[in-house]
């Protein structure tokens, strides 16, 4: 208790401002522990719980034949080690499943397979949740409703995350029982020297979309607190991804970010509430 009320006083003379709660921010682990285990697979996944994760993060795409498949680039060039190269979208979940997607991270995890979102979902704890990044267009919305209502989860542990402001918006107007964020990245002009997207775009595009949250990159430049005050005081959450630094999660934790993406979740929890010092 000693060391969380000494890293809360920290927060608040290097940035400003206290947690937004007295609780610890949740811990979500990007494709899972990413870090030790090969992304967005199942021993990913269940390494991501042994480590105490809160929320596990995965990617899903649409396959040819209409099925979820956790993956997160367009094809399985980079997860395979080259060994294959399938566009996800031309390609059966059987085709899809003939690949391994294990060995190139380690030899031990030779033989892991590229899951279903109806298996990832089947790992979760009752007292976890998902973050569900979707990563192709609104065509995914209808199969991903009706693999959620086919879950055995809560509504509250599902939270849907896209870049893609359609997929949000829809995602919104056809499941509102599930929270939402829209996710967004920075790039700065190499003229005006201005970062994009601005805080008052963000904003607009949070309000338009409905969005329950913001996934922001941890961007130290961009995400000041003056930033996170405007997001909360629209009455949105505060989510940032991909941090693996335990400097700059003990930043976010004091800005009081709502969630902590990281490839390594144990590190990081230790981190932001002294588990491990």
């Amino acid at each position: 208790m000693r060391i969380w009320i000494g890293l809360s006083l920290a927060a608040v003379m290097a940035f400003g401002c206290f947690p937004c709660t007295g609780q610890a921010q949740m811990i979500v682990a990007h494709r899972g522990a990413s870090f030790v285990a090969p992304e967005n697979t199942l021993a990913s996944f269940r390494e991501a719980w042994n480590q105490g994760a809160d929320v596990i993060e995965g990617d899903f795409y649409l396959t040819k034949d209409g099925q979820i498949a956790c993956i997160h680039d367009k094809t399985t060039k980079r997860t395979t080690g080259g060994s294959a190269d399938l566009k996800i979208a031309d390609s059966t979940l059987e085709e899809l499943r003939r690949v391994d997607v294990g060995a190139w991270k380690n030899a031990k995890y030779a033989g892991e397979t590229i899951p279903t979102l109806a298996e990832v979902l089947a790992t979760i704890p009752e007292k976890g949740k998902i973050f569900v990044e979707v990563k192709c267009g609104p065509e995914i919305v209808a199969p991903l409703q009706t693999a959620l209502k086919e879950s055995k989860l809560r509504d509250d542990q599902i939270i849907i995350i896209c870049f893609d402001k359609e997929v949000v918006t829809q995602c919104r107007e056809q499941m509102p029982q599930y929270k939402a964020s829209w996710l967004t990245s920075y790039k700065k002009d190499d003229k005006s020297g201005q970062w994009n997207p601005s805080l008052d775009s963000v904003v607009a595009t949070l309000k338009q979309t409905g969005a329950t949250g913001l996934g922001t990159q941890a961007n130290d430049t961009v995400v000041t607190p003056d930033f996170v005050k405007e997001i909360k005081d629209a009455g949105i959450e505060c989510h940032v991804w991909t941090v693996n630094d335990p400097k700059q999660a003990q930043r976010y934790a004091g800005l009081g970010f709502d969630s902590i993406t990281t490839d390594k979740p144990e590190e990081i929890r230790d981190a932001v509430t002294g588990g491990g010092k």
